[in-house]
């Protein structure tokens, strides 16, 4: 049996077709989910809520995908703009950040060094703002090249190139810094 594309299966459920769109549900809602808790900062029922906007959300809007790039690119920019609505609308950036922060503070505790050096970053990202983490996470998690990820998130390659010097520089900043000594 072959197997459809992405692209092809998209214009076939934009055109009604009910097995091209579970196809694509059952191939990419994983995605959907993990990306959306990375850009939720892991808080889970909050990410499963987005995912479950997202299926809905690509019913309606398949009719709008030209091709242009990859389906996988126009669906991260649909599941990372949805995941900041749902966290601009439910107001929870802060308690996210909080519970975060409280978390990786626990997790500190007889930890080894590496542990501790992943904990230490994922709280300096947690510093950073929203356009510089999700680039990071589109990056380096989801290893998307910079021009890829310029077009989920609807930005020019170099932007992309500068975010990702800014993150390093940042980080250098805050490692120097006394208030984020491990």
């Amino acid at each position: 049996m072959v197997e459809n594309s992405d692209n092809s299966l998209a214009f076939q459920a934009a055109a009604g077709n009910s097995e091209a769109f579970a196809e694509l549900l059952e191939r990419h809602y994983d995605r959907i989910y993990r990306v959306s808790a990375r850009v939720l900062f892991g808080e889970s029922e909050l990410a499963a809520d987005v995912a479950q906007d997202v299926c809905l959300k690509l019913k309606d809007n398949l009719e709008n995908f030209r091709g242009d790039s990859r389906f996988t690119t126009w669906l991260y920019r649909i599941v990372v703009n949805t995941a900041y609505d749902a966290l601009r609308k439910n107001s929870v950036r802060q308690r996210i950040e909080r519970n975060y922060a409280e978390t990786v503070a626990l997790s500190h505790t007889n930890h080894s060094s590496e542990t501790d050096d992943s904990a230490w970053l994922y709280m300096a990202l947690s510093q950073l703002s929203e356009k510089l983490r999700s680039t990071v996470f589109l990056v380096l998690e989801e290893e998307l090249t910079h021009a890829e990820a310029g077009k989920v998130l609807q930005i020019p390659e170099k932007t992309v190139s500068w975010r990702m010097h800014e993150v390093r520089k940042q980080l250098r900043a805050m490692a120097a810094s006394e208030e984020f000594k491990r």
